[in-house]
């Protein structure tokens, strides 16, 4: 395969497919939150990052506005990112439990951080035809991520987007793996699917869904840390048994 990482990430950086997302990720760049207004937010479409060897990927939904919008880089610099980062820490996908800036000195082992939306929507609500104008870069970041086992999906956008990347690459319909997942598929909590089979790579994988660590899950109590740890845990032992 002739596409790398970094063409990849600079193409995507320079998107302007949607212009609502263009105007929105701009003007709440310019505008900034009172606490961050003596730093210079990214404002542009946030690639994902981690190790291209990964056999850990995580799919979210898209950059927050004064997260990732703000930092450049996926999962950084918000409340979802604590949760995240605490349980890839205790897991022992990530060097430190925190990630605050694109060079606060985080590091992912095994694991890569993307999104189904590359830039923040307004209402955290990307449109039907903004997902599938981003869905080719999800589609192309798998064929690169040629060791990739597990996908963790973080919300029901983020299930449905990598359904629809890997039947783009393919991959046809997944089997139920455990007794929450279900045909066809369908996001709940813990629900797990597996491709035996890949018709672009060798190996299997396996799709983990989790509830988004959104301050609406998680303030309500529909996600507790201990549920959340516990789908990287599973990600850790189907790793291991693969």
């Amino acid at each position: 395969m002739n596409e790398t990482f970094p063409a990849l990430a600079a193409e995507i950086v320079a998107c302007v497919r949607c212009p609502r997302l263009v105007a929105y990720r701009q003007a709440v760049a310019a505008k900034k939150r009172r606490a961050y207004q003596d730093e210079e937010y990214w404002g542009k479409p946030v690639p994902g990052f981690g190790d291209p060897a990964a056999r850990l990927v995580i799919v979210g939904l898209a950059p927050a506005a004064h997260g990732g919008n703000r930092t450049g880089r996926m999962f950084t610099g918000d409340r979802s990112s604590d949760w995240l980062f605490r349980a890839l820490y205790r897991a022992g996908f990530a060097n430190q439990p925190t990630s605050r800036s694109r060079d606060d000195g985080l590091e992912l082992r095994d694991a890569y951080i993307t999104a189904a939306c590359r830039c923040a929507p307004p209402d955290n609500r990307p449109t039907g035809e903004e997902l599938a104008a981003c869905r080719p870069y999800l589609v192309r970041e798998l064929q690169l991520l040629e060791r990739a086992r597990v996908l963790v999906c973080l919300g029901h956008v983020a299930f449905a987007s990598a359904l629809a990347a890997l039947a783009d690459l393919g991959a046809g319909r997944p089997e139920p793996a455990n007794s929450e997942a279900t045909l066809p598929p369908r996001f709940r909590h813990g629900a797990l699917f597996r491709w035996r089979t890949l018709p672009w790579r060798a190996g299997a994988l396996w799709l983990l869904a989790s509830y988004h660590p959104s301050q609406r899950n998680t303030q309500t109590g529909l996600l507790s840390e201990a549920m959340f740890e516990a789908i990287f845990v599973e990600a850790r032992t189907l790793l291991a048994d693969s």
